[in-house]
């Protein structure tokens, strides 16, 4: 039997009613469960090592964020979908009683996703490194100005976007702001980063895919503010001058699957109508 940890949205009432509940059936059926608040980092990641599986209450960004945060310990999630799109959810609330058992047992197979490693250098030190499941965003702050970002490609000049931002994205972030902006949709499965301007000015308009061994090395020009915000949730300002540089993490993101591999078109199909 695995040993469960069940990670609920603070301020989602039934996800800690949900998490509780379940925390009691998974003990009496002899596994063991404990539980926390996804938002608390350092319990999450100092209790995770006492767990074989982590099981999300939320909606994908709960889930995005408990990747970010446990990278690299190669724990599987599972998503129970409380949120609005559930993309990366593998279980709705009222199919959960009858999944637990099979969990619980191990009968699930493992998805693998790729994940980023962004470094944000300023005079050629490393102020801070993120992992990240979705996606590095380079972009404007509150005044509307566009900012103005070289991009290079291992080691070789590929543009200046005069734009809002620019976006680099895993194939599972190519379903969140990357589309939103005109990216286009890749199978999760890929291995691939995906650059995507923000409306770009006078400039190269179309999204760009490439290798996963890829490495982008972005420099920021501008007057005003600006941020580096990794999986829209780590938000850091940003100085003229200040580079992103983005790979591929040599961590993946891991989640246990009940269904067929096809899911995620049905998925696509489902909630893109």
């Amino acid at each position: 039997m695995k040993r469960f940890g069940l990670l609920h949205h603070p301020k989602i009432p039934e996800s800690q009613r949900l998490a509780k509940e379940t925390e009691a059936n998974l003990l009496a059926s002899g596994a063991s469960a404990w539980r926390s608040s996804a938002w608390d980092d350092a319990e999450v990641f100092e209790r995770a090592s006492s767990a074989d599986l982590l099981m999300t209450f939320g909606g994908d960004g709960t889930i995005v964020r408990v990747a970010r945060i446990t990278a690299g310990l190669d724990l599987p999630i599972v998503g129970v979908n409380l949120g609005r799109l559930g993309f990366l959810a593998e279980v709705q609330p009222w199919e959960l009683p009858a999944k637990l058992q099979p969990l619980a047992e191990g009968r699930y197979w493992l998805e693998e996703r790729m994940m980023l490693r962004i470094e944000l250098r300023r005079d050629q030190k490393i102020l801070r490194s993120f992992e990240a499941l979705n996606d590095a965003v380079i972009a404007r702050g509150r005044i509307a100005r566009v900012v103005r970002i070289d991009a290079h490609v291992e080691g070789q000049y590929l543009t200046t976007y005069t734009a809002d931002g620019v976006i680099a994205a895993t194939p599972t972030g190519s379903t969140a702001y990357s589309l939103a902006a005109g990216g286009p949709i890749v199978a999760p499965c890929m291995c691939s980063i995906l650059l995507t301007p923000i409306a770009p000015h006078l400039n190269v308009a179309r999204a760009l895919v490439l290798p996963s061994a890829a490495h982008l090395h972005f420099v920021l020009s501008t007057e005003y503010e600006a941020a580096l915000t990794v999986d829209g949730q780590v938000d850091v300002p940003l100085l003229n001058g200040d580079s992103v540089l983005v790979t591929a993490s040599p961590n993946v993101c891991r989640f246990a699957r009940l269904g067929d591999p096809g899911y995620f078109y049905r998925t696509l199909l489902e909630r893109l109508k």
